[in-house]
């Protein structure tokens, strides 16, 4: 069945009226809501647009098939999902190659499948391009084969180990195993061979994948060097066999950063060449902790891209490697005095951003908050001139170029901080012209030859359904998809409004608030408060925070007025939001809370004794430092799955904020309630998931100890043994709701 997309289907609610929600059912989350569609992909001929559900009572994911031709979709099994051929535009020609159960398959065209004649015993990876459009290279182990498709046969190009293989080992039983067998004799001899031609034994044990140059000559190794980590426990207590059982899970924060080394094995002149990058900008030191992004090879020339960050994750540079002359050029510097980061550039180390060749070997591109928000910029590598292509008080999300290198397709909230936006951006007259941009988000896919778009699009009141259409002609868009129940469409939600006030340091917070009736009104408010730290809650499409929606309608339906606030530190509002708890987190966003009670006090009509808050994970940590530290601001608060002490929290997320206990203990302790807790006088309820292997229970067990100590009454503790970080049983999302609204209903009405 086609969907026409039109406004009034977007935007009209529905009127019909209906008795209260009840929680046991809103807390069902799919089972209430319906199963929207995830990770549209095109197929490579244009005919078919895949996309999965992932159902509340299955295991696996659900798998169907759009048909543009006759409109239909089907249904997949596992094997058929397996089989599909679908479009990446950043794989460019290695979207024609896959691996299928250790074979590698070459595509010709759409329609002409040609099968490699090799099967592999053991896993093949990495697959990258190389000039000859008929072969390909891939690693297996640390090897490297080049794979020839005009003759079927995988040509072995080097393989590497830390110390020569089949060395006649040391010590009485060694020399005596050669002295005595021949076939070890021989054995170690046909060894000797085969390392003489293809292996090539390296004095470090390389880390990750194996890049090689188009050409096939150059290969980049990295080594990294890192403390050895000591992982946590996390105890199951309810178990089939009845004992408890230890989990290995994530290390705490260390004092310590991991750092890299990049080389360069020249495959033609046997060469291993150790690349020198003193010659960085603000580098300080040469044995300054660096971490090497994936390279990015020129096609044409031997040139190559890669984005380094020092390890505390101040500095970025971009440079070019010379591969011939084994010389660094520095392109950009990118510095903060917080930490790098920002929509296209990446907050953690080990993630890549937006950067590529526009030009083959003459012009770059890449995202940089140079302005202050993260926008899309050109440079030059002969010159060094920089050119910005965005500019303005908005985020670019997602930039990528056509094929023909004259266009870049963006995802932006340019129209509003709160939406998501599609747009075609021409580079030679840098203007932008919008393509999808009504009061929502959309998330697009191009097909292979850029002409139809498939796209998820949500609103604040509707989930997210898949939609294609021309990319010229979007009025012509068909929904594909309808998931929501007949019980939730039957409902007459309630849009929240998308406001901003000013806080008490003059700067704009945005905020979803949620007003009950007139006639319904109690008084009394409730702030929430979203996890993450760096997310965006305040917008106008779909919410990870889809149960809490609900719940802030169930909320405003027994009078409760609601304020959902994107505090400082949250996505979307440029890099002075993005970094203004740095050395200090429960400060700034904390304030920000505490400017949104006198702003719902001032013009809602709210009682200042009746305001509670209430969040999960980061939002939790933000409850209890609320609590703790601003004692009679909020009249109770319901913590859920919260960090107590961030020295316990993972190395990559807590030490861009707060850099390493060893070096700056000062920001750990004014940023972890645990030594704050004396502070308490309000009521507040702890809720957490007993294995939860991301903020683990051990952090509310030792707050628990700490406020038993400390003598203090009124505070209450949930445990729900067998669940995670995020809930997975309705039975517990119920459970852990109708105690939040119990604690609202006892101490703010």
């Amino acid at each position: 069945m086609k969907f026409i997309l039109t406004l009034s289907i977007l935007c009209v609610l529905n009127t019909n009226v209906k008795a209260q929600l009840q929680l046991n059912e809103i807390m069902k989350g799919n089972g209430f809501v319906g199963v929207w569609p995830e990770s549209p992909e095109w197929s490579i001929d244009g005919r078919h647009i895949y996309y999965y559900k992932k159902h509340t009572d299955s295991l696996v994911p659900t798998y169907y098939s759009y048909q543009l031709q006759n409109g239909q979709t089907q249904l997949l099994q596992p094997d058929d999902w397996e089989q599909r051929w679908v479009y990446h535009p950043e794989l460019g020609r290695l979207n024609q190659f896959r691996f299928h159960q250790n074979e590698l398959q070459y595509l010709q065209d759409p329609n002409k499948l040609i099968q490699s004649y090799a099967l592999f015993a053991n896993d093949i990876w990495n697959l990258q391009i190389q000039s000859s459009i008929s072969s390909v290279a891939f690693q297996q182990g640390l090897s490297l084969f080049l794979f020839d498709f005009n003759s079927g046969k995988a040509q072995q190009l080097i393989s590497y180990r830390k110390k020569p293989d089949g060395q006649i080992q040391k010590g009485e039983l060694g020399s005596a195993e050669s002295m005595l067998f021949e076939s070890v004799r021989i054995k170690q001899l046909q060894v000797s061979k085969t390392n003489k031609k293809s292996v090539f034994n390296l004095p470090f044990e390389p880390d990750g994948a194996l890049q090689i140059d188009p050409s096939a000559r150059y290969v980049i190794l990295k080594k990294q060097q890192a403390q050895p980590l000591k992982p946590t426990e996390v105890p199951h207590y309810i178990a089939a066999d009845g004992h408890v059982f230890n989990e290995k899970s994530r290390s705490k924060v260390q004092d310590t950063e991991p750092s890299e080394e990049l080389f360069v094995h020249d495959l033609a002149a046997d060469s291993l060449v150790k690349l020198d990058f003193s010659i960085l900008s603000n580098l300080k030191k040469t044995d300054r902790e660096l971490i090497f992004h994936p390279v990015i090879f020129a096609s044409t020339q031997a040139l190559a891209l890669v984005d380094i960050r020092s390890a505390d994750n101040k500095d970025r540079w971009i440079v070019c490697i010379d591969l011939l002359t084994m010389k660094i050029e520095e392109l950009e510097h990118q510095i903060d005095s917080a930490w790098i980061g920002g929509p296209g550039i990446s907050s953690w180390n080990f993630e890549k951003g937006t950067l590529g060749w526009l030009k083959d070997a003459q012009v770059i591109y890449f995202q940089s908050e140079e302005s202050g928000f993260s926008h899309l910029y050109l440079l030059d590598v002969s010159t060094k001139s920089k050119v910005a292509l965005t500019s303005g008080n908005f985020e670019v999300y997602d930039a990528r170029l056509s094929k023909d290198s004259t266009t870049f397709y963006l995802t932006t909230n340019m129209i509003h901080p709160g939406t998501r936006s599609f747009h075609v951006l021409d580079i030679s007259t840098k203007q932008i012209n919008s393509v999808l941009a009504g009061l929502g988000a959309y998330e697009v896919e191009l097909s292979a030859d850029e002409k139809q778009l498939a796209y998820r699009f949500s609103t604040s009141i509707r989930p997210w359904e898949i939609y294609t259409c021309p990319l010229k002609k979007t009025s012509n868009a068909i929904q594909i998809t309808e998931s929501r129940t007949d019980v939730y469409r039957s409902y007459s939600w309630q849009q929240p409004e998308i406001l901003s006030f000013s806080a008490s340091d003059g700067q704009s917070v945005y905020a979803r608030l949620y007003t009950p009736k007139q006639e319904d009104k109690n008084g009394a408010a409730v702030l929430f408060v979203h996890g993450a730290g760096y997310l965006q809650n305040a917008h106008h499409y779909w919410s990870h925070y889809y149960r809490e929606f609900m719940f802030h309608q169930l909320l405003i339906e027994q009078g409760y007025t609601v304020l959902d606030v994107d505090y400082r530190a949250s996505e979307g509002y440029g890099r002075d939001c993005r970094t203004a708890i740095y050395r200090h987190m429960g400060g700034r966003d904390l304030q920000d809370y505490v400017d949104a009670k006198h702003f719902l006090v001032s013009n809602y009509a709210i009682d200042s004794n009746r305001v509670g808050i209430y969040g999960g994970s980061y939002g939790g940590f933000l409850t209890l430092m609320g609590l703790f530290t601003q004692p009679g601001t909020f009249a109770c608060g319901a913590a859920l799955r919260s960090v107590t002490d961030w020295a316990h929290y993972n190395h990559e997320y807590t030490t861009n904020i707060l850099n390493t206990p060893k070096e700056d203990p000062e920001a750990y302790q004014r940023s972890s309630p645990i030594f704050f807790a004396e502070g308490l006088k309000d009521p507040l309820l702890i809720l957490h998931g007993m294995i939860d292997d991301n903020v683990q229970f051990q952090d509310v067990v030792r707050l628990n100890q700490r406020l038993i100590e400390l003598g203090k009454k009124d505070w209450w503790m949930a445990l729900y043994p067998v669940e995670r970080h995020g809930f997975k049983y309705a039975t517990s999302w119920t459970d852990e709701y109708r105690r939040i609204l119990e604690l609202f209903d006892t101490y703010l009405k």
